[in-house]
């Protein structure tokens, strides 16, 4: 699933907020299932931590939308 992983950081539906500074970008790749990528960005780099699918976003919405504000 590496190319998913990459296009859901380059193309997400949202990015939300990580709990140590890392990101979490979201998108959808069925119906009613999604890609979570968690993310750390730096200026001009950056690495992703792990990736999962899930079909429970309501806990991941609560947290603080970066992306699309």
């Amino acid at each position: 699933m590496r190319y998913e992983v990459l296009g859901t950081v380059a193309n997400p539906q949202k990015i939300v907020e990580g709990k140590a500074g890392e990101q979490l970008a979201i998108r959808e790749i069925e119906a009613g299932e999604y890609l979570v990528v968690v993310y750390k960005e730096f200026k001009k780099d950056g690495f992703v931590i792990t990736a999962f699918l899930t079909k429970r976003t309501k806990s991941l919405l609560k947290r603080k939308v970066l992306w699309p504000t």
